[in-house]
């Protein structure tokens, strides 16, 4: 069991080798990819990457810790501008089924009271924060476009801008910290990629076919692809 378990380990460590080495490469514009990803409903990147991606990066190259932030941020706008986008053409009736009910109608009073708190907010809280349900949310509520981007551009670049920058002060100490422990750290981001990817699969491959088949039976309208928060007017 010993060999299996060591050719394994080093398999991995390979691998994460070849992430760390491809994400450092490309920079800004590998930022600017993982916070687009950030936040999609499907297919989003490991929750913390891009943090971690940009103090990393911030740390090895302290002149150009404002060039990371303001990629990173740009790109977490241009995917929660995607995500705004999905849900505003398309409704209520799968959000809700995606987060329940419960918690959809909790977000939609929060945007009724306090819509620039809930955005700014959430833009600032770090994971685990679920957020893409925030920007959903807004989308399907009709939320103005121009006061969510310039709200989640403020949030974010609150946060990007305050991490990348104590990246660069503590560049030495950050260096030091990460070349111990990139490897655990790329190893769990690239599980949670796997994981992922096997959620979405078991989704579209089992759990969407049957609740399709009881729209079906039931009478309701039903979608061949399922956008997030699609639904068919009847």
């Amino acid at each position: 069991m010993q060999w299996p378990l060591r050719m394994w380990s080093v398999l991995v460590s390979a691998r994460a080798d070849a992430v760390w080495k491809w994400v450092h490469r490309l920079g800004g514009p590998g930022l600017l990819l993982l916070g687009i990803a950030d936040n999609l409903p499907i297919g989003s990147s490991p929750a913390g990457s891009v943090d971690i991606f940009l103090i990393v990066l911030s740390a090895h190259q302290p002149h150009w810790w404002a060039y990371y932030a303001l990629m990173a941020t740009l790109g977490e706008v241009l995917g929660g501008y995607l995500t705004y986008q999905l849900s505003e053409k398309n409704g209520r009736q799968t959000f809700e089924k995606k987060i329940r009910k419960d918690r959809a109608e909790k977000l939609y009073s929060a945007f009724e009271k306090r819509g620039f708190i809930t955005v700014f907010a959430g833009a600032i809280f770090p994971p685990p924060f679920p957020f893409t349900p925030v920007l959903m949310a807004a989308g399907v509520m009709q939320y103005p476009r121009k006061k969510l981007l310039s709200t989640l551009a403020a949030g974010r670049a609150v946060r990007f801008f305050a991490e990348a920058y104590l990246g660069r002060i503590y560049a030495q100490r950050m260096i030091n910290f990460f070349s111990r422990y990139y490897h655990p750290m790329l190893h769990v981001l690239i599980a949670l990629a796997i994981i992922a990817g096997v959620g979405a699969a078991i989704y579209f491959i089992w759990y969407r076919p049957r609740a399709q088949n009881e729209e079906r039976q039931k009478g309701e309208p039903v979608q061949d692809f399922p956008a997030p928060g699609r639904h068919t007017k009847g």
